[in-house]
């Protein structure tokens, strides 16, 4: 929905608004926020609400550490699982400085800028995340546990799927909130879920993203549950991965789909720092659908990319490295310029692999590129990265590669 300040503002009287959460991220893609009231409204509107950024991972140091946050009246959304009377609502921000320059590691300006850059060269990219995540019971203090909410398997169904009802809530609250999921069901590990959503503008589908983190968490709170979106929570167990579609409108109408997968094959090394950034992303890859090597085909989930069976506006590639531990703003938007890289230099795909690659052999396996083995592998990759130093601030690279 698209909203004016106005808008806002008049929403927040006539329907009993007790309270604006002004929602933003810190580098890793972890949400915060600040509670208003509504009478601040417009103050955070004009001038921005200021916090202090020594706290926030990412944002800086005790010196010069006041940063403000600005709401962005697009986002607007009500939190269903709040009071009915005394409302609760949130908006995204944008972070600057006190003089109104961008604050460099505000990763949802970073998204909008390549967003803008790829405008400029006349493309449009859109988004559909699929994010896993696990459902663990908690122990008598309310502590979470290891122990699986379900021992159900791949699309099973109740009474062995025992979050069937927590998808059906998590699904209907995310309807309240203007998002759309397309489908959800239960995954191949005990407790493990999948819900998916149609797909949508890079700035929406990662705001989205993130409100759908905060929505699980939250359901699965209130039904005695906790939610873990750990790459690898349980050792023998399948990890959970955040898999990307994404798909490119040009302005001209020529489809430059395979050169922008092509684009995003050459650099997937170079980005795995940041769709992959902790220690558990790298246990979880290579193992279980996750895929270990840098190739592609139709339909085949033991590839990097996969071209899923669908049919006109629904064809996109499906990117199944990441994880949820990746910040969207940051990994959609790296996505976006390596996508643009392959179609500005009409970057030639490579043959499709039409094997299964988790049974190959050790001499076909030879003739593909390893993703990154480790956490501080992919790290030494992307601070010798042109590509990477090109689109991210120093500041950023420097706070994933420490």
């Amino acid at each position: 929905m698209k909203y004016t300040k106005e808008e806002i503002m008049q929403f927040v009287n006539e329907e009993d608004v007790k309270f604006i959460r002004l929602a933003f991220c810190d580098v890793f893609g972890k949400q915060k926020n600040i509670s208003l009231m509504p009478d601040e409204l417009p103050r955070a509107f004009d001038f921005g609400i200021a916090i202090d950024a020594s706290a926030v991972e990412g944002f800086g140091g005790d010196v010069y550490s006041d940063l403000l946050l600005h709401p962005d009246p697009d986002t607007l959304s009500i939190l269903p699982w709040r009071p009915e009377h005394g409302k609760v609502v949130r908006m995204f921000c944008t972070v600057t400085y006190p003089d109104g320059r961008q604050f460099e590691n505000d990763t949802r300006s970073i998204l909008i800028k390549a967003v803008e850059d790829a405008k400029k060269e006349g493309y449009e990219f859109f988004f559909g995340a699929e994010m896993e995540f696990y459902l663990f019971k908690l122990d008598e203090n309310g502590e979470p546990t290891d122990i699986p909410y379900d021992k159900a398997g791949y699309m099973d169904v109740a009474i062995a799927d025992k979050g069937e009802n927590v998808r059906r809530e998590i699904c209907l609250t995310l309807e309240q909130m203007g998002i759309h999921p397309e489908s959800s069901h239960h995954e191949e590990g005990p407790g493990q879920n999948e819900i998916d959503f149609r797909y949508s503008d890079a700035l929406s589908a990662a705001d989205n993203t993130i409100a759908f983190a905060n929505v699980v968490s939250a359901i699965a709170a209130r039904n005695g549950l906790y939610a873990s979106f750990s790459p690898k929570p349980l050792k023998d167990e399948p990890g959970n991965g955040l898999h990307i579609n994404i798909s490119v409108k040009s302005k001209d109408g020529v489809d430059r789909k395979t050169s922008m997968i092509a684009g995003v094959l050459e650099h997937i090394s170079e980005m795995t720092a940041f769709l992959n950034p902790t220690e558990k992303s790298y246990e979880r890859l290579g193992s279980d659908k996750a895929p270990k090597f840098v190739s592609w085909s139709s339909e085949n989930r033991s590839q990097l990319v996969r071209i899923p069976a669908a049919y006109g506006e629904y064809k996109r590639a499906e990117l199944r490295s990441p994880d949820p531990s990746a910040n969207p703003y940051l990994a959609f938007a790296l996505l976006i310029y390596a996508g643009l890289d392959g179609i500005k230099n009409n970057t030639e795909l490579p043959r499709p692999a039409n094997i299964n690659l988790y049974k190959a052999d050790e001499k076909t396996l030879s003739q593909y590129k390893r993703l990154p083995k480790t956490r501080s592998e992919a790290v030494k990759i992307a601070e010798s990265s042109r590509f990477i130093a090109d689109h991210l601030p120093e500041m950023m690279i420097k706070t994933y590669c420490k």
